[in-house]
């Protein structure tokens, strides 16, 4: 008896100090992820990964991670999904709100200064990496960052999440001015390619969009359309 129960703390105290049996039910869901967004001479293009782990475990392989929060402006989420999701949410209502005051078409840089607001009030419970990529009248395309603690910088291209380490060297060397929007669509295929063979927390399908002054436009790239590089073989 005594040593039952003796066995039976053991199993207990390993259970809960341990990752011997982590708790995969009650973990965390995280968007480890690839995310990027270029722009282009007219609009933007953006794409992702759609892998969301929990732990070691993968709880949707299709996961879209290009969320709308206007017509004309997306955000492309990394960092824990439940946090992204909120933020995302609560800028949608408020720049809903604010076209209502205002009667006039959001721009690009007022979402990307209003994320970074959220994220940066947020910053000690958050976990929120975001890229805020659109078009608008005054400045046409656009990608801002707002990563990790709610900076907020506008670039040429930005790539974020877990799979970005892998292929900074990549977007680096292969990057050019004045691409076509066809030639985005090629970068960024490319490059979320090449992180998810690299990254275990990406995988799944590239999502990509490009958004202009003709609206929005969205490709998916599955099973062989997906570029393959070297692969161990």
């Amino acid at each position: 008896m005594a040593m039952t129960m003796q066995a039976t703390v053991r199993m207990n105290s390993i259970g809960a100090d341990s990752d011997i049996y982590p708790d995969w039910y009650n973990a965390e869901h995280k968007t480890g992820t690839t995310i990027m967004a270029v722009e282009y001479d007219g609009g933007v293009v953006f794409g992702a990964d759609s892998r969301t782990t929990t732990g070691a475990y993968i709880v949707n392989r299709v996961t879209d991670k290009l969320t709308p929060v206007t017509e004309n402006i997306f955000c492309c989420r990394s960092g824990s999904a439940a946090d992204t999701q909120a933020i995302a949410d609560q800028v949608k209502y408020n720049l809903y709100l604010l076209r209502m005051e205002l009667g006039e078409q959001t721009t690009v840089k007022t979402a990307a200064n209003l994320f970074k607001e959220i994220c940066y009030a947020k910053r000690d419970s958050a976990v929120a990496g975001i890229i805020v990529a659109g078009w608008d009248e005054k400045s046409g395309g656009q990608v801002f960052t707002v990563p990790l603690g709610g900076m907020c910088v506008r670039q040429p291209f930005s790539i974020g999440g877990s799979g970005s380490t892998y292929i900074y060297g990549h977007c680096d060397a292969t990057y050019k001015h004045n691409m076509t929007k066809e030639e985005c669509y090629r970068f960024v295929a490319n490059a979320v390619a090449l992180a998810m063979f690299r990254d275990g927390s990406s995988g799944g399908v590239i999502r990509m969009a490009a958004v202009n002054k003709d609206g929005v436009e969205r490709r998916v790239l599955t099973g062989n359309e997906i570029p393959r590089f070297y692969e161990g073989q």
